[in-house]
């Protein structure tokens, strides 16, 4: 039995071999009965370690799970001790998390961190892991968690194959970088056996995105993907599927970026000078452009991270909640990318958030807190143990990414321990600027403020790199890799930065300046005469017209949606106010932004959603009760009149903003309807708060997601002023497929004939009352699927800024004639894949 002076003692009797629990459950009760036998706790305790559950994971990686009681309740514990379970055909116990090995423990105090110390080294060595999950002695397991000796420090490195494989050469154009990288973790993460990518004599845990990065793959290299497990081979066969099926898209992008490169315009050429040569600093050009402005300098990032020990589960707890809050946030932000750059730039942060769940990093973050460190330090330590050998990689679209693991692992140390926020590329000056640093991270450069930053340089960084890619997306300037020399620039210096060149030039003379400025002029010249394009309507050739909008977020990103040719925004995402702060925006702090976003607009039409929360995107800070099927339960309009304390507000600053608007300038639709009775009850609360604030009526219209709405359009087109479809929503509910399912998602396609008709339908119930329909969705971006929904009847049009100008040109070069007769016969299509055969006829 064990006792208080030898916690790590392990008697047979603590020790049960073969178990088959039903669940987690009844594995932690069956782990606690022993403990109980063995009079080291209170019968209570157990209810208390299944309490434990629904705040913390106690599953500690490989296999290894360790449950435990609540801190409050350590009175329970009569003695010191710990009992084993072995469950050789494991038990789940979370989504993707299967226990072989439970380890309740009990201690009144830290007397478990020894137990805790060899596990998480036992863990390191797979092999005798693995041995302990089926072995038939317990004398093998008390000796693996009693004796120090017996553990080695150093894992043994396996290099063989698994019992099913297959070869690949890779021939992404770039390598396995982080995008498709991701790819194949969230895969291969589905299959319930092992998964083993080796290339020579390297392995990598194919479920780990750090590991398949650190092989440093690339086009040409050979590469054994394995497996074992059950059905092991038809697993390989779908991660196959996976890997294959990213070789067009990473070539057509490859191929993008080389047309792209090719049509940028020469750098600009300072005049020549006889009495001195201008002060510049060399780098590599990040993207092109010239820009003439001061210096502002931002502080080094160079951070000192104070090791603050916490009691183990304390900070084991504060981990796990900032990795949940970090996977929020970049949800949010890959989102809000995806619909201002396009989903290849919201992927930078998808693959930002497949970082967090390495259970590489989080398991050496973990075994550096049992050792007795804090968990921001250690949380730390293990990023830039991992950063490090990252950036080391001789690849250099590879070592790029050590940049995004410590921007990643900043925001979950920021979550950890507020006081570590530091400087910000909020702290700017009032007037325009060319923002200095020793590096920018990808998600700061996605979040840069394009009023008030002119041009990046940064000390460090790579032209491949992800922040690269977000600037010449944005439009902005750059250059990278300018060394030390520019974080020493003095603020306030004026200079003039090329982007295309990669040069800093320093304290120009006026006619340095005239000549930028002439050169600036030409550019914006030209540029003009691009855009004089894109500011035409998107009148068919025989006059039928379209309205364009943009799906826009915060009022800094109009300019921009307006440059490509916007009309107005047709799509405001107010949860954004939500998603990306610690609490829910007041009244005023709303009223302000939808203020900012109408006077941006200077009269263009304004279409506000208003909040749409649940399902997919989710907002801590509201503690709103969990749910087995969001998708399915109290989301958008039914979770708006559930909420008044959400609802009210919201609308109070809209109505607020409405009253020193243009007549007509803003528009509000609600989400996810499927009843009348959601619309009367909405319409009831706007005309209250309408009436108490003396503000104007504002057109109120819906979001057509469900296709209960699209059938019953011609009902609710009575009592609204105009529909809104959300093909993507639309989409998962007609064909009962998760957008975001790893397996199905692809075939969660728009251009479905069912998803269509459901489209007409919706039209021809709005046009009996006289109601316009727009599309917000994702088909409403691609020329094609623009076609086909300007042929369906719909009148209005919003996507991401830069798919405008494509969509506006193939509408141009259309007649109206000719795209309805494509819309009926793409309705009567069989199947998606013959609707997108049309493709080539749709003019």
């Amino acid at each position: 039995m064990a006792t208080d002076t030898h916690p790590l003692s392990l008697p047979p009797d603590l020790i049960r071999l073969g178990a088959a629990p039903a669940g987690k459950e009844a594995a932690i009760r069956e782990a606690a009965q022993l403990l109980i036998a063995a009079g080291c706790i209170d019968p209570a305790y157990a209810d208390s370690m299944i309490r434990r559950e629904t705040v913390a994971n106690t599953f500690l990686g490989h296999g290894v799970a360790i449950p435990h009681g609540m801190v409050d309740d350590r009175n329970l514990v009569r003695r010191n001790g710990i009992a084993i379970l072995q469950v050789p055909d494991g038990v789940v116990w979370n989504d993707g998390q299967t226990a072989r090995l439970v380890v309740a423990i009990a201690a009144q105090s830290d007397a478990h961190i020894a137990i805790l110390r060899r596990l998480t080294r036992l863990m390191q060595d797979e092999a005798r892991l693995n041995a302990l999950f089926t072995t038939g002695d317990p004398a093998d397991l008390a000796s693996a968690l009693s004796d120090e000796t017996s553990v080695p420090a150093a894992p043994a490195s396996e290099t063989g194959d698994l019992a099913e494989s297959f070869e690949w050469v890779v021939d992404y154009p770039t390598g396995l970088h982080a995008r498709p990288a991701a790819a194949w973790v969230e895969a291969a993460r589905a299959a319930p056996g092992r998964i083993r990518v080796r290339h020579g004599e390297e392995t990598a845990d194919g479920k780990t995105l750090v590991a398949l990065l650190q092989l440093g793959l690339r086009p040409g290299d050979r590469i054994t993907v394995s497996a074992d497990g059950p059905d092991a081979r038809a697993v390989l066969n779908r991660l196959r599927a996976t890997i294959t099926g990213l070789s067009a898209r990473e070539k057509a992008d490859a191929a993008a970026a080389a047309r792209k490169a090719k049509s940028v315009v020469q750098g600009w050429t300072p005049p020549p000078s006889a009495d001195r040569e201008m002060p510049m600093v060399a780098g590599i050009g990040a993207s092109p452009g010239l820009a003439i402005g001061p210096v502002h300098v931002m502080p080094k990032a160079d951070l000192t991270v104070p090791d603050r020990p916490a009691p183990l589960l304390d900070g084991g707890n504060r981990l796990h909640e900032a990795l949940n809050l970090t996977r929020q946030q970049l949800k949010a932000l890959a989102d809000d990318t995806a619909r201002r750059l396009g989903p290849a730039e919201a992927g930078i942060f998808a693959a930002q958030a497949e970082l967090l769940n390495d259970t590489d990093v989080i398991t050496l973050a973990c075994q550096l807190m049992v050792e007795g460190h804090g968990p921001g330090w250690s949380w730390n330590e293990a990023v830039e143990r991992s950063a490090t050998r990252l950036a080391a990689n001789p690849n250099s679209v590879l070592a790029g990414r050590a940049a995004d693991l410590r921007d990643v692992g900043r925001r979950v140390l920021t979550r950890i321990d507020p006081d570590l926020r530091g400087g910000s590329i909020r702290d700017l000056p009032d007037t325009p600027c060319i923002l200095v640093a020793d590096d920018l991270s990808p998600s700061d450069t996605a979040a840069l403020d394009m009023s008030r930053v002119i041009g990046l340089a940064t000390a460090q960084g790579g032209p491949t790199s992800h922040t690269a890619i977000l600037a010449r997306t944005l439009g902005l300037p750059a250059m990278v890799a300018g060394g030390g020399a520019l974080t020493e620039l003095a603020n306030g210096t004026t200079a003039i930065l090329d982007g295309q060149s990669g040069r800093l030039y320093l304290d120009p003379t006026d006619a340095d300046l005239a000549a930028a400025r002439g050169w600036i002029e030409e550019q914006r010249a030209r540029k003009a005469q691009q855009e004089e394009r894109r500011s035409l309507p998107a009148r068919t050739r025989d006059g039928h017209v379209v309205e364009i909008g943009a799906n826009v977020n915060r009022p800094d990103q109009v300019a921009m949606a307006l440059s490509q040719g916007g009309e107005g925004v047709g799509l405001m995402r107010t949860e954004f106010l939500f998603l990306e702060r610690g609490d829910a925006p007041s009244e005023e702090e709303q009223y302000q932004t939808y203020r900012a976003m109408l006077e941006a607009l200077d009269g263009r039409p304004l279409i506000v959603r208003a909040l749409d929360i649940g399902g997919d995107k989710q907002v801590p800070h509201l503690q709103l009760p969990h749910e087995e099927n969001p998708f399915l339960g109290v989301r958008g309009a039914r979770l708006l009149l559930r909420h008044p304390e959400l609802l009210e507000p919201q609308l109070r600053a809209l109505y607020r903003a409405a009253k020193g608007a243009k007549p007509g300038a803003l528009l509000i639709m609600f989400p996810m309807i499927t009843t009348l009775r959601e619309i009367e009850a909405l319409r009831a609360v706007c005309d209250c708060i309408r009436t108490e604030l003396d503000a104007p009526a504002v057109p109120l219209g819906i979001m057509v997601e469900v296709p209960a709405a699209a059938i019953q359009a011609d009902v609710l087109a009575r009592h609204v002023d105009f529909f809104s479809i959300g093909t993507n929503d639309l989409t998962q509910y007609a064909l009962a497929i998760d957008r975001q399912h790893p397996e199905l998602a692809a075939e969660a396609d728009s251009l479905h004939p069912s998803v269509l008709r459901l489209i007409r339908l919706t039209v021809e119930g709005a046009e009996r009352h006289g109601r316009w329909v727009g599309v917000c969705g994702g088909i409403a971006g691609d020329p094609f699927g623009a076609a086909l929904l300007t042929g369906l009847g719909v009148r209005e049009l919003s996507m991401t800024p830069r798919d405008i100008p494509g969509v506006k040109d193939k509408l141009r070069d259309s007649d109206l004639a000719g795209l309805r007769a494509l819309a009926q016969r793409a309705l009567d299509c069989e199947s998606s894949d013959e609707v997108r055969a049309l493709e080539g006829e749709a003019s």
